[in-house]
């Protein structure tokens, strides 16, 4: 264990403690606990609402899994990776100042809530609180492999002691401060993903003695990792260009950048929030992907890549100054992990406990029961993570997809259709999702339809349903 290491990362646990406490002091008793745990009183301004949409989608798979796979596979990957730069704009730009408004005028604090109101149907937030649950607790796994991988790198511990130690800091703060303490930590966390990864690329830069030298290396070991297709040439057009729908545009039917879109506090904060969260998305996933094939020719022949980002900094930087930097990516995991817990926690709470099972519990019995439900989660996905996959960017992405796939045309068409009705979001929900599970085993076992992923046909099959549905029956038009 190397104590100059240790100490930074443990400074950092200790600061981000502190602002989940504070976060948790100043809870704004008017708008309601709810809304301020869950939504953080929608006061979000434009820097710290573009720095927590960045913060929550840099997951441990954009740190840990992607550097880890573009390890593997070459320059192909970061071409594919490249396609999430514009996440945060498509969000703010599609959702934008139309789901604020709505989501006011329904006194919405979730996705579900949204649904539900729009549709006024119970079916549809039962199924959209499904969906959440099912996915989000591959994802939410996901991020407690990232944060066990990373914490085991660093130490030396067992992979169960490391993982232990990362969901016990996760879920003291997450479960004291709420909405507001992640969209706080978020802001700091973000920023530290700026200036970690810039430090780190040097260092691997320096290492690998220039940009010219590392790429002659590649060349020498495998000429295919410096082209579009990756080491095995299996990076096709198809399959490259399918990730615009799963890491571009359709993210704007993931929950948990959605409800950002909720939560800022006027329209100059989110134009504002447009612009910071392109160009830090941008810098922060470029820089993470060249460091993993960079660091190829410096370390090669590792063979778990979610380890690729703790063992070349701990190679290449001074250990006081690999801790600073390796902050980075525990800031990362952390934030999306504390997103995740708060929506899936949101979802059992508001959406399915008060909505169906007692609409009238005091505030007393509902902060007990989110405080109760947030830890009850986490203890949940400890022990799935207890039995991690090599790569769990691909665990991440299998949760993506299936939330896109239930969720982007219930949501952007419910926004802009006026003839969008519950049917067609019923439709195009179930679509989605059973489309998507069945198609994934079907690649898993054939290989890609078409070269393509596996969310592309599922998302134009529910397009397909909701159109169908909301045309077919019972078709009226709806006054937004």
């Amino acid at each position: 264990m190397n104590i100059a290491v240790i100490i930074p990362l443990v400074v950092f646990l200790i600061a981000i403690f502190a602002i989940g406490f504070i976060a948790s002091k100043k809870m704004n008793s008017s708008a309601g606990f709810l809304q301020d745990y869950f939504l953080g009183g929608r006061e979000l301004g434009g820097f710290v609402l573009a720095m927590t949409m960045v913060a929550t989608y840099g997951s441990a798979s954009s740190f840990l899994g992607g550097p880890g796979t573009a390890y593997t596979v070459g320059f192909g990957w970061i071409l594919l990776a490249m396609s999430q730069v514009v996440t945060g704009y498509f969000v703010l730009l599609i959702l934008g100042k139309k789901f604020a408004i709505l989501g006011r005028r329904y006194n919405a604090i979730t996705m579900i809530d949204f649904l539900k109101a729009r549709y006024n149907s119970p079916a549809v937030a039962i199924l959209a609180a499904i969906a959440i649950i099912i996915f989000l607790f591959s994802a939410m796994t996901a991020q407690w492999v990232g944060g066990g991988r990373l914490i085991e790198s660093l130490t030396g511990m067992q992979y169960t002691t490391a993982l232990f130690i990362f969901a016990i800091s996760v879920l003291v703060y997450v479960t004291i401060g709420g909405f507001r303490a992640v969209a706080l930590t978020d802001a700091v966390q973000g920023a530290v993903m700026v200036v970690g990864t810039l430090i780190l690329l040097i260092g691997v830069i320096i290492a690998g003695g220039g940009v010219p030298a590392i790429m002659q290396d590649l060349l020498n070991e495998n000429p295919r990792l410096v082209t579009p297709f990756g080491a095995d040439g299996s990076l096709s057009a198809a399959y490259v260009s399918s990730f615009w729908i799963l890491v571009g545009v359709g993210v704007v039917g993931l929950p948990q950048m959605a409800v950002r879109a909720m939560s800022y506090k006027n329209a100059r904060s989110m134009h504002r929030a447009l612009i910071i969260g392109t160009i830090v998305t941008g810098f922060i996933m470029l820089n993470m992907h060249l460091i993993g094939i960079f660091a190829r020719p410096i370390l090669p022949g590792i063979e778990v890549g979610d380890k690729v980002i703790p063992l070349i900094a701990l190679d290449v930087l001074p250990p006081w100054l690999a801790g600073i930097v390796l902050a980075a990516p525990m800031a990362a995991i952390m934030s999306t992990v504390d997103s995740l817990l708060l929506l899936v926690s949101s979802a059992i709470v508001k959406d399915v406990y008060l909505n169906f099972i007692k609409p009238e519990a005091p505030e007393k019995t509902v902060k007990r029961l989110s405080f109760g439900v947030t830890g009850i989660l986490g203890i949940i996905v400890f022990l799935l993570a207890l039995q991690p996959p090599d790569l769990l960017i691909f665990l991440n992405l299998f949760a993506f997809g299936g939330l896109e796939a239930a969720f982007i045309w219930p949501v952007v068409l419910g926004l802009y259709w006026k003839y969008g009705n519950k049917y067609g979001a019923i439709a195009s929900m179930i679509t989605g999702i059973v489309s998507y599970i069945a198609l994934h085993f079907y690649n898993e076992a054939f290989g890609n339809l078409l070269g393509v992923h596996t969310v592309t046909f599922p998302v134009v099959l529910s397009l397909i349903a909701f159109i169908i549905g909301s045309l077919t029956v019972k078709r009226k038009a709806f006054i937004f």
